[in-house]
């Protein structure tokens, strides 16, 4: 069955993150498709900004900004996160289905749940998925896709297709932005629709975000707050910031930090 445009699309970005460059030909045979469909759209991602467009082929654009890979990014705020994992995985109770988003403050809330009886976890992060593999009374379901390397987490319409076959009791979402007025943003362009399906598919949508989040806005919009039932930070946001968020319907739960695990995280 042929791909609509948008699906090759994510699979060319998937493919050229992967080998670093891609030749048209090559795509040619990764896609069954031919030569000018190839052309277009790697045109199109490069008037995005995704893709370069070099001599019979195409490199990642300037817009193709990488994260650092989850692993790494898990020592920043690391302190703040593991409070933030504690508290969340509170509101998770035996019995239940959840969906458990990519990032690092979402593999913390994760770890807390090793002693869930029943759980249901559906999630398309890859760690998550490692860490909880081997523990008999939770109930894993992966969504499929293609892997992002960076990120260790599948995205793409298989993704997108998948969620819109199953349902949750509760979506736990990170995220890189939190803005009173532009809401739930995020840096990685080619993302944003599973992202929206995930925010899409949640009956009760908890985010979870350290409060370095606070009052960024990056490149690609998810959803407003109007979507978002809880947000679960820590001690450091500032209160006239959580003030805001409280006055748009958002429940805020603040994670307490010990002050020398605090100190031990920063330096």
């Amino acid at each position: 069955m042929p791909f609509d445009k948008f699906n090759r699309r994510d699979r060319i970005l998937g493919y050229v993150e992967q080998k670093g460059r891609a030749s048209i030909d090559e795509l040619c045979k990764f896609l069954d498709t031919s030569e000018p469909t190839v052309r277009r759209d790697l045109t199109t991602l490069a008037k995005e900004g995704l893709l370069r467009r070099i001599h019979g082929g195409a490199v990642l654009g300037d817009g193709f900004r990488a994260d650092p890979p989850v692993v790494q990014r898990s020592s920043v705020n690391s302190a703040q996160k593991r409070a933030i994992g504690k508290k969340t995985a509170e509101m998770i109770h035996d019995g239940e289905t959840i969906f458990l988003g990519s990032g690092s403050t979402v593999l913390e809330v994760a770890r807390n749940l090793m002693d869930r009886r029943e759980l249901r976890v559906i999630t398309n992060s890859l760690p998550i998925v490692n860490l909880l593999a081997d523990v008999p009374a939770i109930h894993l379901v992966m969504t499929g896709g293609f892997l992002r390397n960076s990120e260790r987490t599948f995205i793409g319409f298989i993704v997108e297709k998948t969620l819109s076959e199953l349902r949750a009791d509760k979506v736990i979402f990170g995220i890189q932005g939190i803005h009173p007025e532009h809401g739930l943003t995020n840096d990685w362009v080619p993302e944003t629709m599973v992202d929206r399906a995930i925010v899409s598919f949640a009956p009760e949508l908890i985010v979870v975000a350290d409060s370095s989040k606070f009052g960024k806005t990056r490149l690609s919009f998810v959803t407003g707050l109007a979507q978002v039932g809880v947000i679960v930070t820590d001690s450091g946001i500032d209160p006239h910031m959580s003030k805001q968020m409280t006055q748009r319907g958002v429940r805020m739960i603040v994670a307490e930090v010990e002050p020398d695990e605090a100190a031990a995280s920063s330096r």
